[in-house]
């Protein structure tokens, strides 16, 4: 049987869309790495590079990549960042919704929500995060270790606690105004009286 062009068509579209999806990403080169590899007759050098990647809309991933030339070792990083993506729930598409620990040996990190206009207070890799992230009020503290590994991973776990209110509520069968609590107004205007 004969397929009709519209099936084809329709195939043929989803690669595209694929594709500009991926041109839409932020790449972060978080570190390079020279690595030995000790043979028979020497060493042998490589390099190992740690990419994060990101959408700006809430989604991010991150991928580290080994090879002989430092663009193949970026390649690598980059295309395991674009398979482990994680979707992060953001508050008004700038900060999290709330304060999270995260940890991974010996790395811990803090994230702290922030008003607006206070920028991303954060170091190293975790600014890159962020960036591709498409946070912009975040203040964090990196307790710990300073290997780049270990604080992104730290830095994911703290991610990947964090949860809206709307799931929340989702969770536990009720409405969202149930959760977040009516916003009093009356104290507010009792204590300018």
């Amino acid at each position: 049987m004969a397929r009709e062009r519209g099936e084809r068509s329709d195939r043929d579209r989803q690669p595209r869309e694929r594709d500009r999806e991926e041109s839409e990403l932020i790449e972060k080169l978080v570190g390079i790495n020279r690595v030995a590899k000790v043979v028979k007759g020497g060493r042998r050098f490589g390099f190992a590079a740690l990419v994060v990647v990101g959408d700006g809309k809430g989604r991010v991933g991150v991928g580290s990549g080994k090879a002989r030339e430092v663009p193949e070792a970026i390649r690598k990083a980059t295309d395991q960042a674009k398979r482990g993506m994680i979707r992060v729930p953001l508050r008004e598409g700038r900060t999290l919704h709330h304060d999270s620990n995260g940890h991974f040996g010996a790395g811990k990190v803090v994230l702290r929500t922030a008003p607006a206009g206070t920028g991303i207070i954060a170091g190293g890799p975790m600014r890159a995060i962020f960036e591709a992230l498409g946070v912009q009020d975040v203040v964090t503290k990196s307790i710990g270790t300073s290997n780049p590994h270990n604080m992104i991973k730290a830095t994911f776990d703290a991610l990947s606690q964090v949860s809206s209110p709307r799931s929340v509520a989702a969770r536990r069968g009720r409405r969202v105004s149930d959760i977040l609590g009516k916003r009093e107004t009356g104290a507010a205007g009792a204590q300018e009286a």
